[in-house]
């Protein structure tokens, strides 16, 4: 039995925003060294040659800009923020939190990535369950988070976790969603103090592993 909720609601004062963003541009949540070393698990993780799909994403990606990829594409909530991500090659406004399901085709890319985002999943098991089901068997989800967040656009029980509590919480986020093995929590904070910084990856089993469909 699951000792904390695995969805939440979205309090209406907190519905994401899908229109053009007012105001300045967006700020970073994370600092430097925390970014590089996204970009150095993403170096290490995500195939070259790939296509990546970047959910929840915004206005940078973080991959590494020497990398090859076939086809980079970006799901995320604001499309002027989607439309200033240099790394995308295609982008689409979509909340999550409305609709899980995923407009694309089971077994379309080979790495999916979720950056310092996760703790705004409402529905994450069935968002990890439609991730599954678009990447290839073998593919990767790279889930990275900080302590950095935002609370009042956190869902509940993430509040209430410190760090090794986030790890647990993700990882049964892959294992309830029941289409993912090989699940692993990393502690990739950068030396010298900065950020902390997260991940947990877990490979894809595919569709059927689910229950899902072609």
């Amino acid at each position: 039995m699951a000792l904390l909720p695995m969805s939440a609601p979205t309090p209406a004062t907190e519905r994401f925003e899908t229109s053009a963003r007012p105001g300045p541009a967006p700020v970073r949540q994370i600092d430097d060294a925390a970014i590089a070393a996204i970009t150095d698990l993403y170096r290490e993780i995500l195939p070259v040659d790939g296509a990546i799909l970047d959910l929840m994403s915004s206005w940078v990606s973080h991959l590494p800009p020497e990398i090859p990829y076939a086809r980079v594409v970006g799901v995320g909530t604001n499309a002027r923020d989607l439309g200033e991500n240099a790394f995308l090659d295609e982008w689409l406004v979509q909340d999550l939190n409305r609709n899980p399901r995923l407009p694309f085709a089971t077994a379309e890319f080979d790495a999916a990535a979720i950056c310092v985002s996760v703790q705004h999943l409402a529905r994450p098991c069935e968002v990890f369950r439609e991730v599954g089901r678009v990447l290839k068997p073998g593919s990767p989800l790279v889930v990275t988070f900080s302590d950095r967040c935002l609370p009042t656009r956190a869902i509940a029980c993430w509040c209430l976790l410190d760090d090794a509590g986030h790890l647990c919480l993700i990882a049964h986020y892959f294992a309830e969603a029941g289409n993912w093995a090989d699940i692993r929590c990393l502690d990739r904070t950068p030396a010298g103090g900065g950020d902390p910084l997260y991940a947990v990856i877990g490979r894809s089993l595919g569709a059927a592993a689910a229950g899902g469909d072609a």
